[in-house]
């Protein structure tokens, strides 16, 4: 194992951590709030030093890493950046706990939007806005923001970086080099995020509000700047929000065929319709189911059922409407939604539409294979022939998934909520959406929890984001070995 490698890597992730918290600070001293400026300072000198100091230890750092410096990378990475991102939070005492902090910021990083502040209103703007930032960061993700950014050698073994990051059940590069795939997916990103700010500023939004608007809307994250998230900004501010949160949903590769003029192939793109099929029908079902409460008002009835879709099954958590008070159909279909996700290859959670059509695809084929034994039958997808390797990491990747789901939802029974709290806890942190139903509802937050529960979701906050696998390959112990 190249643990050079990973040590130069981690303090490169650093380094740039320490660059991220510079317009926070700057936020924070435009705002004279110099007593909340030694937090920030702090930080960054904690982030400057750890960096610097690993990346002079790991200079001479040479030869190539596989997969699992990949995954190691991916893994230690993200926990080291948001032990060290907590710290603005902690170190100003506008969250006094660590493990609260340490909460909000993986909440921020793995774009959840699960909170545990009870008045967001009363945090500074500086802090405010590192907090929607860490959205947009793990939202493309920041590894994949490290490889545009600086070169990673030779060889083209970086992409192991970019397999283990990036979200769905696999990966491939848009063009032959890393580090060029990683450059367009973020100027995709960066393009996306700008639009949506101007149509925000348009609409009479302030620029602050705009911009961290826009990054828990890119990242799909959901974390608001008001204590009613976006209920209180204009039908067109949420309309702006429900087609761009649906945006980022979109597999960006698909994005990627649109700018190479391939428009016909990126709509024949099976994924994109069963995501445009599940969002359109399930607008519809809800939009019938809710009527009632809306006095017979359509227009409000599909407007606040179409923001509410498009925030769930993109894992994004913002809120228009308490749809914790709406029907048991309307909230059974938001928690499936909850759990079918977005594409793979966008910045959206849940376990992705590409898998849920690979899983029904091998239904299908291993129930024909039972009436006719000597059949041949291939499970394709995208018109192409869906590999053995891709079909066991799926088994593979949906038998953890439920593993995890059950012991955490046994794990945070320990605390005596609800059922209903608990559940939809797991589900909400597992495919980082943030909002769940009854205590974690839209109107709730997660700060009841104890630390232990607090502790179990945050892993699962991880575990979902990174697709499980970095994680647990991280806690195996042979994967410490040098050997192999």
């Amino acid at each position: 194992m190249n643990r050079k490698i990973i040590g130069k890597t981690l303090g490169f992730l650093l380094l740039l951590e320490c660059l991220f918290l510079f317009p926070s600070a700057f936020i924070t001293i435009l705002d004279g709030q110099r007593d909340l400026l030694g937090a920030f300072v702090g930080t960054m000198a904690a982030a400057l030093v750890l960096g610097g100091g690993l990346c002079f230890l790991c200079r001479k750092a040479e030869g190539r890493y596989y997969a699992r410096e990949g995954f190691l990378i991916v893994g230690l990475g993200w926990l080291v950046l948001s032990a060290v991102g907590a710290l603005p939070f902690w170190l100003s005492g506008e969250i006094p706990h660590y493990v609260d902090a340490l909460f909000e910021v993986i909440s921020g990083f793995t774009t959840t939007g699960a909170s545990i502040l009870t008045n967001v209103e009363n945090m500074s703007r500086g802090l405010l806005f590192w907090r929607s930032f860490t959205h947009w960061l793990g939202g493309m993700g920041i590894l994949v923001f490290l490889l545009a950014v600086v070169p990673m050698g030779k060889g083209g073994y970086s992409v192991h970086l970019l397999r283990a990051e990036s979200p769905g059940p696999s990966v491939d590069k848009l063009v032959p080099k890393t580090r060029q795939s990683a450059t367009i997916l973020y100027s995709i990103y960066i393009a996306l995020t700008v639009l949506c700010v101007i149509f925000l500023l348009m609409g009479g939004m302030s620029l602050f509000d705009s911009l961290c608007t826009a990054f828990g809307t890119a990242g799909t994250g959901g974390f608001g700047v008001k204590n009613d998230s976006m209920a209180g900004y204009s039908p067109y501010l949420q309309t702006v929000c429900t087609v761009f949160m649906a945006l980022f949903g979109v597999n960006f590769s698909l994005y990627f065929l649109v700018i190479m003029g391939r428009v016909k192939d990126a709509l024949k793109s099976e994924e994109l319709r069963l995501y445009v099929g599940v969002i359109v029908g399930s607008i519809a079902i809800i939009s019938w189911n809710i009527l009632s409460l809306y006095n017979g008002n359509i227009r409000g009835a599909v407007h606040d059922a179409a923001f509410t879709v498009s925030s769930i099954i993109t894992t994004t958590g913002f809120a228009t409407a308490d749809f914790d008070l709406w029907p048991q159909l309307s909230r059974t279909i938001l928690v499936m939604l909850m759990v079918i996700g977005a594409c793979a290859g966008s910045t959206g959670g849940g376990i992705k539409c590409s898998r849920v059509l690979i899983l029904f695809k091998a239904l299908g084929a291993r129930m024909r294979q039972m009436l006719h034994p000597r059949s041949v039958n291939l499970v394709r997808l995208e018109g192409r022939r869906v590999e053995d390797e891709t079909l066991q990491g799926v088994y593979t990747y949906m038998t953890a998934y439920c593993a995890i789901a059950a012991l955490s939802f046994l794990l945070l029974s320990l605390d005596n909520c609800s059922l209903e709290t608990n559940l939809t806890a797991v589900m909400a942190c597992l495919n980082n959406i943030g909002p769940g139903l009854d205590l974690v509802g839209p109107t709730g937050n997660y700060a009841h929890f104890s630390d232990l529960s607090k502790i179990v979701l945050m892993l699962n906050m991880l575990l979902g984001r990174l697709e499980i696998f970095p994680l647990l390959i991280m806690l195996s112990p042979r994967t410490w070995k040098r050997a192999g």
